[in-house]
């Protein structure tokens, strides 16, 4: 079954928690135990209705205060599709934990109080899920039964909204506009009948109606190796096999491939899922795959595909987004983790801090702080095989990890 990641975005009270709660409940998602866990706690808070927000915050600080904090994977599927959804922080401080929840997102749901319209966060949000390469958005106008379901409202946001998208720089991306109710189920997952003006599908009709290849940032076959197969026993004495997981494209059996960074050429003998033979690997299999020709490969190449090279070079520019207490500053060393590959980087320069609410750059910076996004030169102690993150999104992307901690600093969209 086809398995689509969602990430969530709004400013708080906009209702992303709520949203998620009513998905879960209107498609029989929620246990027996988790929904009289629900009831009982709104009915201890006085509410007439049901809180779904407490069916995804997690944290005791989380229902306390009535925000998200920490980034949460909810988990659902319905007959068409499984579906995995990021519910990501609103606040300012918590930017990082939005770009941990939209790295691996096909689509995203930002969400706008209808009262409120497009707010500074709003910016934020799309800022985000441009810089990500999310091809599909839907922007859902929540709490429209505060408006009194008005059309007005929502065209006049709509146009608030459309004048920001002139603002962003990948085309391929696309936008589509759901008037709803999070608590009371308008649009969510059935079509409302307060809102007859509007002609267009549910929430979850338009994610059900996706397609899961279209939506997906390809791009050409990668194969990091992640290890090396040599089974010690009598049948299969000589097979040496070459584990890992297909990035991009598919790979074929009889493909030419280049083994990088020695340029050495070879092809596809077979590939193997457990003790099964395949014809094809798709994209995001994990496989092992034997080459004819013995060559001598190890943990951190790259097999590619004849033909379609990535660049090589020691020094790349990069979008970073900041994640540390520690500043990033220039001149300092860091690990950088690039797929399986593992190399030294120093900060060559920051080029300039951008502000994610579409309001400018800024030169002259000399460290990054916790939730910066910046323009930055990095420079490796060897080479990279990499792509653009707009043509590729896994070989484009790294993270940076601070070498005395361990912890992870940041992360990195090659230009």
């Amino acid at each position: 079954m086809e398995v689509l990641k969602i990430a969530t975005a709004g400013s708080v009270d906009d209702g992303k928690s709520t949203l998620i709660g009513r998905l879960l409940y209107d498609t029989k998602s929620l246990t027996e135990d988790k929904l009289e866990a629900i009831e009982k706690t709104s009915r201890q808070k006085g509410y007439d209705y049901l809180d779904f927000s407490l069916a995804t915050d997690g944290l005791v600080a989380e229902r306390e205060q009535g925000i998200t904090i920490d980034v949460a994977h909810i988990y659902f599927s319905t007959p068409k599709k499984s579906y995995i959804i990021a519910d990501t922080p609103g606040h300012v401080e918590y930017t990082r934990n939005m770009v941990t929840g939209a790295s691996t997102s096909q689509a995203a749901i930002i969400l706008i109080d209808a009262r409120k319209g497009v707010v500074e966060q709003t910016n934020r949000h799309f800022f985000i899920n441009n810089l990500l390469r999310i091809k599909e958005v839907i922007i859902a106008i929540n709490k429209m039964d505060l408006v009194g379901f008005s059309q007005e409202r929502f065209n006049a946001i709509k146009a608030d909204f459309q004048a920001l998208m002139a603002k962003r720089d990948y085309a391929e991306q696309k936008i589509t506009f759901i008037p709803i109710s999070a608590l009371n189920g308008d649009n969510v997952v059935t079509k409302s009948k307060n809102i007859p003006w509007y002609a267009g599908v549910t929430i979850l009709e338009h994610l059900e109606h996706l397609d899961l290849a279209a939506v997906s940032n390809s791009g050409t076959p990668r194969f990091p190796v992640q290890y090396v197969i040599r089974p010690k026993t009598q049948d299969f004495h000589d097979f040496r096999g070459f584990a890992g997981k297909v990035y991009g494209g598919e790979l074929h059996v009889g493909d030419e491939v280049v083994v990088l960074p020695s340029m050495t050429k070879s092809r596809i003998k077979a590939i193997y899922f457990h003790n099964k033979k395949y014809s094809t690997a798709p994209r995001r299999s994990s496989v092992t795959l034997t080459l004819s020709d013995e060559l001598n490969l190890s943990r951190g190449d790259m097999l590619v595909r004849a033909g379609d090279l990535p660049a090589m070079d020691k020094e790349v520019t990069a979008t970073v987004s900041w994640m540390d207490a520690h500043s990033l500053v220039t001149g300092k060393k860091y690990k950088v983790q690039h797929g399986v590959h593992k190399v030294w980087a120093k900060v060559d320069a920051i080029i300039h801090k951008i502000h994610p609410d579409y309001s400018g750059i800024e030169e002259n910076v000399s460290a990054l702080q916790m939730n910066d996004i910046a323009k930055v030169r990095l420079r490796f102690n060897k080479p990279i095989f990499y792509d653009r993150f707009k043509e590729h999104r896994t070989n484009g992307s790294f993270i940076i990890l601070d070498s005395s901690t361990n912890n992870t600093a940041g992360v990195g969209f090659i230009d």
